[in-house]
C-alpha cells in the first residue's frame, strides 16, 4: 500500500468522505484496529436492504459484539442516513468507535441527517497526492490520466483509458441515477460534458443552461450535485476591499485531471506541451495538489482566485491565518521570464502587503522584483507540506 498523508485518529469516531475509488476502504484496512472491527458494507444490496427494512438491527448487533471488537465501520453511510440517529445513540451508550465512510454528502446535507453533533471528526481523502507517490510519479501521466490510485496499477495506456471511461459511467449509474438525484439523465449527461469543457473557468450559468437546454436553476442544482457527490469543488472569487472591482462568479474544478479528460473524450489524444490545453491541465493539477495538501495539513487556509474588471487574474489566492496573503501564479513553461509575471507583479503592488510566488516547470528558482519563482514540486513542499 502507498502510505497516505491522511492518518485518521484511532480513538474517536469519525466520518471519512472521498470520491469513489480514492482509497477510503484501503486506508481503513491498513489501520491497526481493522482486524478488531465490524465492517458493514452498504454497497452490498443485501446489507442495504437489511438495515433499510430493520434499522434497529444495528443496535442489536452492536450490543452483541464482544469487547475485542472495538470499532464499527459502516461503508457508504449516505445510502441510509437514518442509521445516523442510531449511531449517535450507540456512540453515547457503548464503548465502540464508529467509522462512517461516504462518497456523497448530498443526502446527508439535504436530508437533515444527524451528523453526530461533534461526536465524530470529519476527514476527507482525495486521489493520490504527488507527495505520496514520489517514486511512482510521472507528470505527463498524471496530467493525462489523473491520480486515482487504481491508475497506478495499470501497465498500459489502454487499460488506464478503459478504467477512466468506466469510472465516469459508474458515477452516472450508481451515484446519480440509482440514487435518483436527477429526474432525467440525458440533460445531466450533456451538462457533465459542458462542465468538463468549462473546468477551471468562471461559470456562466445562463450560457451553460442554453448549451444543455435547461433552466439556470437546474444548472445550479447540477453543480451542487457534483459538489455533494465529491466530483468537484467551487473556487470562489477573492473577497476583499481591493481598489479594483473583482469578479463575483465562482470557478469549478473536477477532482481529477483524468476524469475531466474522460468527460471530454480526450483520453486517447496526446497532450502536447506549449499548448493552451496543456497549460490549463497543468494549472488544474497544481490547484488540486494545493487543495489536497491544505485539507490535510492546513484546513484553516482559504483558497480563492482573483480577477479584476480589466481581466487581470491571479490563479490562486491563499488566505493564511496569522500570515500575509499568498498570491500564486501557475505557469507550465520551463523558462519563466519577467514578462510572464507582469500581471502578478502589478496586482501584488496594487494590493499591498502580500507574498507572491510563481509555480512552474522551470528547473531553477528565480526572483523577479518581489516575485519568487519556484519549481512546482519545491514550491508545494515549501509552502504546503507540514513538517513535524
Amino acid at each position: 500500500m502507498v502510505p497516505r498523508i491522511l492518518q485518521p485518529t484511532d480513538n474517536y469516531s469519525f466520518f471519512l468522505f472521498g470520491p469513489r475509488a480514492t482509497g477510503k476502504t484501503t486506508l481503513l484496512k491498513h489501520m491497526a484496529y481493522y482486524p478488531h472491527a465490524l465492517f458493514i458494507n452498504l454497497l452490498k444490496p443485501e446489507e442495504e436492504n437489511r438495515f433499510a427494512n430493520h434499522p434497529e438491527q444495528l443496535e442489536a448487533i452492536v450490543q452483541a459484539l464482544p469487547d475485542t471488537i472495538t470499532h464499527v465501520i459502516i461503508d457508504e453511510i449516505q445510502k441510509l442516513p437514518k442509521l445516523l440517529d442510531l449511531v449517535h445513540h450507540l456512540i453515547e451508550s457503548t464503548n465502540k468507535r464508529f467509522i462512517l465512510t461516504g462518497s456523497s454528502a448530498r443526502k446527508l446535507k439535504h436530508g437533515g441527517a444527524n451528523l453526530l453533533a461533534g461526536r465524530a471528526f470529519v476527514y476527507h481523502i482525495f486521489t493520490f497526492n504527488v507527495l505520496e507517490v514520489t517514486t511512482l510519479f510521472q507528470l505527463n501521466m498524471a496530467l493525462r490520466f489523473g491520480m486515482l490510485p487504481k491508475i497506478f496499477s495499470f501497465a498500459t495506456e489502454d487499460e488506464k483509458i478503459r478504467y477512466l471511461y468506466a469510472y465516469t459511467h459508474i458515477y452516472l449509474k450508481e451515484e446519480i441515477w440509482a440514487e435518483q438525484l436527477v429526474k432525467k439523465l440525458d440533460p445531466f449527461r450533456r451538462f457533465l460534458e459542458v462542465a468538463a469543457q468549462m473546468n477551471g473557468k468562471i461559470i456562466n450559468f445562463s450560457a451553460i443552461a442554453n448549451d444543455v437546454g435547461v433552466k439556470d436553476h437546474v444548472v445550479k442544482t447540477y453543480y451542487s450535485i457534483l459538489e455533494d457527490t465529491l466530483i468537484g469543488f467551487f473556487l470562489d472569487p477573492f473577497q476583499h476591499s481591493f481598489r479594483k472591482r473583482l469578479n463575483k462568479k465562482p470557478k469549478f474544478y473536477f477532482f481529477d485531471t483524468g476524469i475531466v479528460r474522460a468527460l471530454n473524450n480526450q483520453l486517447s489524444l496526446p497532450l502536447n506541451e506549449k499548448t493552451s490545453q496543456y497549460g490549463e491541465i497543468f494549472e488544474h493539477f497544481i490547484i488540486l495538489q494545493i487543495m489536497q495538501l491544505c485539507s490535510y495539513f492546513y484546513p484553516d487556509y482559504r483558497l480563492s482566485y482573483l480577477k479584476t474588471k480589466d481581466d487581470a487574474e491571479i490563479d490562486l489566492v491563499v488566505e493564511r491565518p496569522g500570515q500575509t496573503i499568498l498570491f500564486i501564479e501557475i505557469k507550465s513553461t520551463t523558462d519563466v521570464q519577467a514578462h510572464h509575471l507582469r500581471t502578478l507583479t502589478q496586482l501584488s503592488q496594487d494590493f499591498g502587503e502580500c507574498e507572491s510566488i510563481c509555480l512552474s516547470q522551470d528547473p531553477y528558482a528565480k526572483k523577479f522584483d518581489t516575485i519568487l519563482v519556484l519549481p512546482w514540486l519545491q514550491g508545494l513542499k515549501q509552502y504546503f507540506e507540514k513538517t513535524q
